[in-house]
């Protein structure tokens, strides 16, 4: 149908939004184009009616980057069809057509090298290729690093001596009746010449080929064979050159980890995500062997869960997929919504059964696992390197101070995050950030003391006061001393510095408009008007400013939403420590508190001799009397009660950690 005009010059979803009731209820694929008709998203739905209406809601009930997109968009419209077979095959070729800007895009900007052999033409040839695939030519991979395939492939003509050369060399020895190099040194049969017919060279590259697919067994035992039968034969040269043909094949096969039983014919995929990005890793399974691997990362554009991610990944992946690259099984670590309907998609275009399942235990199991350490790797390299790039920092730091309107790059950024339990062992966090990188030394925790009950702003005022009432008190009676980095606040009897004397450029709070206010109100208490607040709330990754009833949405590829969210991050990690250590602590406590003759002097003293629950529990009974005040009888009594820990109401261990937890 033709595109939906807005009925109204008003901005936003509903100015387009199509009449109730014209919205069809079959399967379908839709697009929402911007005001110049750019295609800028595209989806599919069992039911378009509901899939769509679910996007003209109140946009406050939206995830930010779902509304940030109907925002952006000036029209939909859509295309009805009979099955979700089809929605799928229609989505995947609108989105490689048109590249819409808020759709994931699971495409690196690498060129991965497959092994490839020319099939179609008289004489096949082996090499390396990369780029768009051909028609007549079969490919194995893709693989990591071309030097890998080069390495595998020198090794295997010994074996399989099929042509390796250009067209331009083959011809050019044909014409002169005498072969390259690679002919003179048997790694090549040298059908240019005439040495093999094109039928004894068709079989060679065959067997390579079935080699290269994972039937190596039968060509190790056939080679076994004929080297014992060459040398009872008496002819040992022959024997030798077998042998070390044999050598060859080991070889190329230790490049290749056995991971699976023989003739396993599998995709292994695994993603690492977080509110902004999602990195991708997928093994090529083939024979039972590692044949390839690929992993990028990428940005994440809408509040999809896993599955939602997998769902995309697998449209984007085999959609537009040959037969020769959709294996027999997909193991995914979550199954996308309509898994059947892909299962129906991927058998038809690849001919035959295709599962996709999430492996439940065994070597499949374990091989997911690998993977998605090697996704989890990859997303934490990318973010060491996207933060420790000195341009990608200061470009972080200017886009909060245009987006937040502030006077000055904000240098030093302290964020604070409050943690607690159920209103119980309530803790603070602050973290300090100079030029977009970490300053662990400055990093301070609080306990929250004036606070009951799960009160996060007041507790959050009460943090704010402590730290800048103790930047007051510190620029009040420091005096400043000129070094070689500048000029530096120090105490003045013992002229050290003082690291609680400089004020912040910004200060980050983990929370939406409540906490932001708890800290402005903090601030200006103290008379302390210069120092900007903002707020990051973590559900929609929105900015918040004091005062402002709507927040600031920075875009999603922003390096400075990205600096504000590792800060945030960092915040919550350093409180949750600082909270699981307390609890930790606490537990041990009144664990203890029924021991008989063990008093608070004595509790504390065991506690700091072991330093943690699990410690404790790993200690005998002879260990636990090595501490001073603690005899035999005691020490046995403790043993006794922390065994038996698990066993009280409301308290567990977690075997994991070794930590006592409230159930």
């Amino acid at each position: 149908m033709p595109p939906v005009p807005p009925s109204r010059p008003t901005r936003g979803p509903q100015s387009y939004r199509p009449e109730p009731g014209s919205i069809p209820t079959q399967p379908g694929v839709y697009r929402f184009r911007d005001p110049k008709g750019r295609v800028i998203y595209v989806g599919k739905a069992k039911n378009l009616r509901a899939r769509l209406s679910s996007y003209f809601q109140d946009i406050g009930n939206l995830h930010a980057r779902t509304a940030t997109m109907v925002t952006t968009a000036a029209s939909v419209e859509w295309t009805v069809v009979k099955t979700e077979v089809e929605a799928l095959q229609l989505e995947y070729s609108w989105i490689k057509e048109f590249d819409p800007r808020f759709n994931v895009k699971y495409r690196d900007d690498k060129s991965y090298p497959w092994l490839a052999v020319t099939v179609g033409e008289e004489f096949p040839r082996v090499m390396v290729g990369r780029g768009a695939k051909r028609k007549g030519t079969r490919y194995f991979g893709p693989y990591s690093h071309a030097w890998a395939i080069r390495e595998t492939v020198d090794l295997l003509l010994r074996v399989f001596p099929m042509r390796s050369c250009s067209n331009g060399v083959f011809k050019r020895s044909s014409q002169i009746g005498r072969p390259c190099l690679l002919g003179y040194i048997d790694k090549c049969s040298a059908p240019c010449v005439g040495n093999v017919t094109a039928e004894e060279h068709r079989a060679i590259v065959d067997d390579f080929c079935d080699f290269m697919a994972g039937q190596t067994t039968a060509f190790v035992r056939r080679i076994e064979k004929e080297m014992y039968a060459a040398s009872d034969a008496l002819d040992f040269e022959k024997a030798a050159r077998l042998r070390d043909d044999l050598g060859a094949l080991h070889k190329a096969l230790e490049k290749q980890a056995v991971v699976l039983g023989d003739g396993t014919d599998a995709d292994v995929i695994a993603l690492a995500e977080d509110p902004l990005e999602v990195a991708v890793q997928i093994f090529y399974v083939r024979g039972g062997r590692i044949r390839g691997q690929r992993g990028w990362v990428a940005d994440r554009v809408d509040e999809g869960d896993t599955a939602k991610l997998v769902d995309d990944f697998l449209l984007q992946l085999y959609a537009g997929a040959g037969p020769d690259e959709i294996p027999r099984e997909i193991l995914v670590p979550a199954l996308p919504p309509d898994h059947a309907t892909y299962e129906q998609l991927l058998s038809d275009l690849r001919g035959s059964k295709v599962a996709i399942r999430i492996p439940q235990r065994g070597d499949k199991k374990a091989l997911q696992e690998t993977v998605a350490q090697n996704a989890g790797q990859a997303l934490a390299l990318h973010k060491t390197r996207r933060a420790s790039d000195l341009t990608t920092r200061n470009r972080a730091l200017e886009e909060i101070q245009e987006a937040l309107g502030l006077d000055e790059v904000p240098l030093r950024i302290e964020c604070y995050d409050v943690s607690n339990l159920q209103g119980t062992e309530v803790v603070a966090s602050m973290v300090v950030f100079e030029d977009g990188l970490p300053r662990k030394g400055e990093y301070r925790r609080f306990v929250i003391r004036g606070v009951d009950g799960q009160n996060d702003v007041a507790s959050m005022d009460e943090v704010i006061t402590r730290r800048f009432r103790r930047l007051l008190d510190e620029q009040a009676t420091s005096t400043e001393k000129i070094t070689e980095n500048g000029p530096m606040l120090v105490d003045p009897e013992t002229g050290r510095p003082r690291k609680f004397a400089y004020a912040p450029g910004l200060v980050v709070v983990d929370g939406g408009p409540p906490q932001v206010a708890a800290a402005q109100r903090a601030l200006e208490e103290l008379g302390v008007v210069d120092i900007p607040v903002c707020g990051l709330a973590k559900r929609l990754e929105e900015v918040w400013l004091p005062g402002q009833e709507d927040p600031v949405i920075l875009p999603r590829s922003s390096e400075g939403l990205y600096l504000l969210q590792r800060v945030r991050d960092e915040a919550h990690r350093f409180a949750i420590t600082h909270h699981r250590s307390r609890r930790s602590k606490s537990m041990v406590e009144s664990v203890l508190d029924d021991v008989p003759g063990l008093g608070e002097v004595r509790r504390k003293t065991l506690l700091k001799h072991f330093g943690s629950l699990k410690k404790l529990r790993e200690a005998s009974a002879d260990d636990i009397a090595v501490v001073p005040g603690i005899g035999p009888r005691t020490a046995g009594a403790i043993k006794d009660a922390v065994a038996h820990a698990s066993g009280k109401t409301g308290v567990s261990v977690n075997t994991a950690t070794g930590e006592i937890e409230e159930s």
